[in-house]
C-alpha cells in the first residue's frame, strides 16, 4: 500500500523506461483527497491529503523507483454547449456563471458537469447544447444554484 499524506512539490517528468500509472477519477473524486484508490497495477494507495486539497489531471500522486501514478479525468456526463457566436458564448459564460459551475474548454465546444436545471435554462435561452459522455477536466460543482 502507498500512504499519500503530501503531494510532490516540484516533480520533473519521469526518465524514460518509467512506467505511467494513470489513476482515472471525476471531478468529484478528485475533491476527495481522504480515500483509498485501487491502481491498475494493482497497488492500493491511501489518501489522506490536507482538507480542502484539489487533485486535477495531469498531477503526479507518487512516483517509486519505476513507475509514477498520474491523475487521470475519468469520463462523466456533461452537457456541451454549442454557441454559434461571441453573443451566444457571453450567455452561455453567464447563465453557468450564475449557477457557479465550472467550465472546462478542452475538446469541442464548452463542457459543464451534467445538470438538468442547467440544462433547461440552456435551452430555454435557445443555446444549442448536447449530453457527452467526457473526461471534465474542471473542478467539481461547488452545489450552489438558484
Amino acid at each position: 500500500m502507498i500512504h499519500i499524506d503530501s503531494l510532490p512539490e516540484n516533480f520533473e517528468p519521469p526518465p524514460p523506461g518509467f512506467q505511467v500509472i494513470r489513476l482515472p477519477m471525476t471531478s468529484t473524486d478528485r475533491t476527495r483527497v481522504r480515500r483509498r484508490v485501487q491502481a491498475s497495477d494493482g497497488r492500493e494507495i491511501a489518501l489522506a491529503l490536507p482538507t480542502g486539497t484539489k487533485l486535477w489531471p495531469g498531477q503526479v500522486l507518487h512516483c517509486d523507483v519505476d513507475r509514477v501514478y498520474v491523475v487521470e479525468a475519468e469520463p462523466e456526463q456533461v452537457l456541451v454547449i454549442h454557441p454559434r457566436d461571441m453573443t451566444e458564448a457571453a450567455m452561455a459564460g453567464h447563465l453557468v456563471g450564475n449557477m457557479h459551475r465550472d467550465i472546462d474548454l478542452e475538446g469541442d465546444g464548452i463542457a459543464v458537469l451534467y445538470d438538468e436545471v442547467l440544462e433547461a435554462r440552456l435551452i430555454r435561452a435557445g443555446l444549442t447544447c448536447e449530453l457527452q459522455e467526457r473526461p471534465f477536466h474542471g473542478n467539481a460543482d461547488a452545489g450552489h444554484s438558484h
